[in-house]
């Protein structure tokens, strides 16, 4: 029977990577916090969104935007994990932002909304700032991800 064990992080390519998965890790935090003050609140502003599936689809869409933002915290702190649980933050690390990305570009192009939710419900981002912002964060997280390489999983 195989036991999981946590492996320490590798070390990143460069200071520049490691300072700038701190600045994401300070940037998601920051997300997390202010969805997270006021959930009950951020699912109808997801609701706004006017995502196909109804009530079910937002809460679900909300719920896993949270929780993958907390999942990308591991692999950007370079906590002791396994393989797997490395892998699959750093997928989220990716995802988080691609996600907002594609939810700006549905809130620009059908369903116009006042505040995009990025900051939470309590501060109020307009739709075209928060895409910039995510984009800027599709490329810090890939970026991140290029510079601080798990190794691979081995059986």
């Amino acid at each position: 029977m195989k036991h999981i064990v946590a492996h320490v992080a590798p070390k990143p390519q460069s200071v520049m990577h490691a300072r700038l998965a701190w600045l994401y890790v300070f940037l998601l935090v920051a997300m997390v916090f202010g969805q997270l003050i006021a959930f009950e609140k951020f699912i109808p502003l997801i609701g706004s969104y006017d995502l196909m599936g109804g009530y079910g689809t937002t809460t679900f869409v909300a719920g896993l935007i949270v929780v993958s933002e907390v999942f990308a915290l591991p692999y950007l702190l370079r906590m002791r994990l396994s393989h797997l649980m490395r892998w699959t933050s750093l997928i989220c690390s990716i995802s988080v932002a691609v996600a907002w990305v594609v939810l700006s570009l549905h809130a620009l192009i059908v369903a116009p909304v006042e505040n995009g939710g990025i900051l939470g419900v309590y501060v109020n981002v307009p739709v075209g700032i928060q895409l910039v912002i995510a984009v800027c964060f599709v490329i810090l997280s890939t970026f991140v991800a290029s510079g601080m390489k798990p190794q691979a999983i081995k059986s």
